[in-house]
């Protein structure tokens, strides 16, 4: 007995994998989702490996990779050339950015809350931080 492969409208397919419509529509015309065939009636007959895909793509979304270092991991997982090391490459030089952007999320932390204290208790027409934003 075969199995059938279960197919998904795009609302389906939103439904299934949490990712919004439109947001599908935005991975085809990137390209990291490839364009379904189309029923009859002119609908997109999305498959089971559209779906496993846009949950990759969605779990990449989640930990910050950007479209182009998503589909450069793609590539690596559709290749069948894939190297641990070459996955781990992309992934580190990806953790690196994010600490940077935490570096430099502290800094903005730090020169805030440096200026809510310069208002603390200031009920004066000028304020502090409106005059350093200005400077």
């Amino acid at each position: 007995m075969t199995k059938l492969s279960t197919t998904y409208s795009r609302g389906q397919l939103a439904k299934s994998t949490g990712v919004k419509g439109e947001t599908i529509r935005y991975y085809e015309k990137c390209g990291l989702l490839d364009v379904p065939p189309r029923s009859a009636g002119g609908h997109r007959i999305f498959s089971e490996g559209h779906a496993e895909r846009l949950k990759f793509i969605r779990r990449c979304r989640e930990l910050g990779f950007a479209i182009s270092e998503i589909d450069s991991l793609l590539g690596l997982a559709i290749a069948g050339e894939k190297s641990c090391e070459q996955v781990q490459q992309a992934t580190s030089a990806h953790l690196t950015d994010v600490l940077d952007k935490i570096k430099d999320l502290r800094k903005i932390e730090k020169t805030l809350k440096g200026l809510i204290k310069q208002c603390e208790g200031n009920t004066t027409p000028s304020c502090p931080i409106i005059e350093v934003l200005f400077s």
